[in-house]
């Protein structure tokens, strides 16, 4: 097992009975590839940026990858969320932590020994994270809901941005919701894929504490306003 950095501490226990601020995180699978430096500077105001590594294998598209993080990172002060959407991806963790990813989301369908990847991306300074496609149930998190920190829930199959909003996946985030609280700890719940200000309220009032953006970010000319709208819903909204 490498150690890059020095470990970051587990998680401690939280009152989970206020509902946090709403993290925004622009993916940049949206932006355009041929000017990835203005784009992103385009979102700086963003505490989190939701990097797609895809390897044509897992997803069927071929996005980037370590060295392209890391030409980035020099570049942004953003937290590097970065998404593995690769098999496998065990031997890619050290990379990419080298590369500068803050976070690494593998899927737990491609993940056979799931227990030592998160044990590793831990190891290697990086928070861990696991995704959950639209067709894995939610019972499948029981057994490492003590080793994440970032919950990402698919609600479109992954591999293209831009795709529609899968209603179904609302009951599942409602039920990892309910998983988190039951756990006491401080896990992120993340929902990626056709979140806009129209999904978004839905998926918050579920539970979502994190929101993936792309077209509805990327696709707009004042990005600051597209963050801000998606920042602005709140408790109040979802009632």
């Amino acid at each position: 097992m490498y150690i890059l950095r020095d470990p970051l501490p587990l998680p401690i226990q939280v009152d989970m009975t206020q509902r946090p601020s709403i993290i925004v995180a622009p993916s940049l699978l949206a932006a355009d590839f041929s000017r990835l430096g203005e784009e992103m500077a385009s979102v700086s105001q963003a505490p989190w940026l939701h990097l797609d590594v895809m390897d044509g294998h897992f997803v069927p598209n071929i996005s980037f990858g370590p060295p392209v993080i890391a030409a980035l990172r020099a570049h942004s002060k953003a937290k590097f969320d970065t998404h593995l959407m690769i098999e496998p991806a065990d031997p890619y963790l050290e990379a990419t932590a080298k590369a500068g990813a803050d976070h690494i989301t593998i899927h737990i369908e491609n993940a056979p020994h799931i227990h030592r990847s998160l044990q590793t991306i831990r190891a290697l300074g990086c928070k861990p994270g696991v995704a959950i496609c639209p067709g894995t149930p939610p019972e499948a998190l029981s057994e490492i809901m003590d080793m994440v920190d970032i919950i990402l829930v698919m609600t479109v199959n992954p591999g293209f941005g831009g795709q529609k909003f899968i209603e179904s996946q609302l009951s599942k985030i409602s039920k990892i919701a309910g998983m988190i609280r039951s756990s006491g700890r401080d896990i992120v719940l993340g929902v990626d894929g056709g979140i806009d200000p129209e999904t978004a309220p839905r998926v918050i009032k579920a539970g979502a504490t994190m929101l993936v953006a792309g077209s509805s970010i990327f696709g707009k000319k004042d990005r600051e306003a597209a963050i801000r709208a998606l920042e602005a819903v709140r408790t109040e909204d979802t009632a």
